[in-house]
């Protein structure tokens, strides 16, 4: 009997073996032909506050999970982004602070630090007639001068109709996904929640922080989708 096994062993592990390498070798590569660039046609100016503030991005996080994140639809031979969700995104955020004057050179001389967690770039679930692109992230507001921050959401969508051609395909996903991610910044940089945690976070600029003021233990996004605690207000 044990035998038996043994010999059915040897000969399993071969084809799975096969299989796998199978499976690895019908993964879609990026070329320069399946590549697309991902980028605002104009950047997103924020709103206004009470004073003028200055904002510095000091980190952008991937927390999709996913483990080709510059790989966003795999049929057809694929289609690959140029760049990683988080330069796209770091980028993107960065132009549009500039265009309103907002953007801090430097973490010392900025108002508020900006943490970024990307938890969807690229396309959702679709009904195979059209592309659904999606752009979700969570940002962490943080007064660089008092230590205290909030946590402010924003998702962008877009769709768009699936193409013949691959290279309107292609097209169709660019154009899907620049939308969304444009969407996405508009909903953080223009929105009510932006806004709130300003008002609440924000200080005048005389203004000391207490002593034995400590930075919160976590910059860390909430969400059931990355599975962790909630940040808190200090």
């Amino acid at each position: 009997m044990v035998s038996r096994v043994l010999g059915f062993g040897t000969v399993i592990l071969p084809v799975l073996s096969v299989l796998c390498a199978l499976a690895v070798a019908d993964d879609p590569k990026p070329t320069p032909e399946n590549t697309i660039h991902i980028e605002l046609s104009e950047p997103v100016k924020p709103q206004t506050f009470a004073r003028t503030l200055k904002f510095f991005v000091t980190d952008v996080t991937d927390r999709s999970g996913n483990a080709q994140p510059m790989m966003v639809y795999k049929p057809r031979k694929g289609v690959f982004l140029d760049r990683t969700p988080a330069e796209i995104t770091r980028e993107g955020l960065t132009k549009c602070l500039e265009s309103a004057s907002t953007l801090a050179a430097d973490r010392e001389s900025a108002d508020f630090l900006l943490t970024v967690y990307i938890f969807r770039f690229g396309l959702s679930d679709s009904s195979g007639m059209d592309f659904f692109g999606k752009v979700e992230f969570a940002v962490v507001v943080k007064n660089a001068k008092t230590g205290k921050s909030q946590q402010v959401s924003a998702a962008g969508t877009s769709i768009a109709g699936v193409a013949i051609l691959k290279k309107n395909l292609q097209k169709n996903v660019q154009d899907d996904i620049n939308k969304a991610f444009g969407d996405a910044l508009r909903n953080l940089l223009r929105g009510e929640k932006l806004r709130d945690a300003i008002t609440a976070l924000d200080v005048p600029p005389d203004a000391k922080a207490p002593e034995g003021t400590a930075p919160p233990a976590s910059e860390k996004p909430v969400g059931a989708t990355t599975g962790e605690e909630p940040v808190k207000n200090s």
